[in-house]
């Protein structure tokens, strides 16, 4: 491998599906390798066990890839550079962590969950900090041997701890942040690397699979800005070079300006909620990308591959991105409008179906009414669930007409208006929208009424909305035999004999 060449990872832990956050660190490392000519790499970090969830890999994956994004090395396409799964890389880390014991860099430590909350107790109390205190102090080597003897007498299993240099400075040039450091007595005392039954904690196993993957650069949210100084302990105890850093800026509510988080139920935040919504992977990516990132100029909807020509990780914002749910539906729109229609028709009948307003197997009649139904409304759209809502007038018999709409029509002409249309609609041969507007026309001629006072007593009566799509495609959708009922019943409702 060439000593430059590009190669970053996105490492999904299996524990949900895949967050917004985490969607746009694996946009953003993927723009940057693709950008760069270099590899993008999928890593999945599943040491936590008891945190993983059954089919969380693959949750992770399938969202990645309906996103557009694709790699060259991971779980599934296997790799030079592999195991891609951290379970399986055990026998990679254990020697790692003996090396450090054997060398002083690390110890066996037998201080219990509840002895460890007494001490955070106890430093609360006196104002500290929490942070461990080193179980070992003032010990001989005799004396400390002899409290792990104890220990293990009392069949206790240690964890491994890394000794932390005291009054070292750890800094970095952080590609989005610029210079950080921090002082290693700031970090809360010597950490664990390996967990009571064996497995690696992140922070180990993180520095080890970047160097023998070779990764170069790593991109990252800003909430992993405090495991940096470790990581880079634990690069120089083995000699390893680190590679370079970057923490993207929080992403935050627009509504609360707080951070996004996973507890906030006001915010859809995981992508497999929006693809169940109908909304498009372009758009998604798009919307993503610019939360935190800006291209040169005004223009903000590119495609893919513009994306990647332009990508420039020097435009990663250092102030926090904002999720605004508004721009997303303004956004998504946008492609949609874009669209073929075939495309918008097939999510959105899939809605449709979802909210049993057609059959799950619809016959071919059935499909054909619904293209044009989904057409009819396609530019109104922000996301294909929507249709179900804008067109509820296709599927529910309406209320009586109330509130503005009501006002709009208890006049003296509208009957007149509505009376005609029936009328006229009774003698059509072929009941289609071109046909229905030559009779709109011919109830104007008829009644001298036009303008407002002739459409709108027609599309409230019809569909009982003030709103909507183009009236006579409308029309056409309801079906005549229905919209000479709805009219009967406006009539009725208004007293017309």
């Amino acid at each position: 491998m060439a000593k430059n060449a590009i190669r970053v990872r996105y490492a999904p832990s299996p524990t949900g599906h895949l967050h917004i956050g985490n969607a746009r660190t694996a946009i953003f490392n993927y723009l940057f390798a693709r950008h760069n000519k270099g590899k993008f790499i999928i890593r999945i970090e599943d040491t936590d066990t008891k945190r993983n969830i059954a089919d969380g890999e693959r949750s992770q994956l399938e969202n990645l890839k309906w996103l557009g994004l694709d790699w060259d090395e991971g779980p599934d396409v296997g790799g030079d550079y592999g195991p891609y799964r951290q379970s399986e890389r055990r026998d990679i880390y254990a020697p790692l962590i003996q090396q450090l014991m054997d060398e002083g860099k690390a110890y066996e430590s037998y201080r219990t969950e509840e002895e460890l909350q007494a001490d955070r107790e106890a430093q609360k109390a006196r104002n500290e900090m929490p942070h461990y205190e080193y179980e070992y102090a003032g010990m001989s080597d005799e004396e400390k041997q002899a409290a792990i003897d104890a220990a293990k007498a009392k069949g206790l299993k240690p964890v491994i701890r890394f000794r932390v240099p005291k009054d070292k400075v750890y800094a970095w040039d952080d590609m989005v942040k610029g210079n950080v450091s921090f002082n290693s007595d700031t970090i809360g005392g010597d950490f664990v690397i390996a967990k009571r039954d064996g497995m690696p904690t992140y922070n180990f196993a993180v520095v080890v699979d970047d160097h023998k993957m070779a990764i170069s650069h790593v991109f990252r949210g800003d909430d992993h800005v405090a495991n940096t100084p470790k990581q880079l302990m634990i690069y120089e105890a083995f000699g390893w070079e680190a590679p370079k850093f970057g923490h993207m800026s929080l992403i935050i509510s627009k509504d609360t300006g707080k951070k996004l988080s996973k507890r906030d139920e006001s915010v859809l935040q995981f992508i497999e909620q929006y693809r169940d919504l109908g909304y498009l992977p372009e758009a998604m990516f798009n919307f993503i990308l610019l939360l935190g990132w800006s291209p040169v100029g005004e223009d903000e909807i590119f495609t893919r591959k513009q994306f990647i020509k332009m990508y420039d990780e020097t435009r990663l914002s250092k102030s926090p991105a904002t999720f605004d749910m508004d721009k997303l539906e303004w956004l998504n729109n946008r492609y949609v409008k874009d669209a073929d229609e075939s495309t918008i028709a097939d999510l959105a009948m899939k809605q449709l179906i979802k909210a049993g307003n057609i059959p799950a197997n619809p016959d071919t009649a059935t499909i054909e009414w619904s293209r044009q139904l989904i057409n009819l409304y396609k530019r109104q759209m922000s996301y294909m669930a929507q249709i179900n809502d804008m067109a509820s007038v296709f599927f529910q018999e309406p209320e009586k007409v109330e509130g503005d709409a009501w006002d709009e029509i208890n006049n003296e002409t509208a009957p007149v208006v509505l009376k005609a249309f029936a009328a006229e609609i009774k003698k059509l041969d072929l009941f289609d929208s071109v046909e229905i507007f030559h009779v709109i026309k011919r109830v104007q001629a008829q009644t001298g009424i036009k303008g407002r006072q002739l459409w709108m007593p027609i599309r409230i009566a019809v569909t009982h909305e003030m709103h909507g799509p183009e009236l006579p495609e409308s029309i056409e959708l309801v079906g005549r035999e229905t919209a000479l009922a709805h009219i009967q019943q406006t009539l009725d409702q208004l007293g017309a004999k």
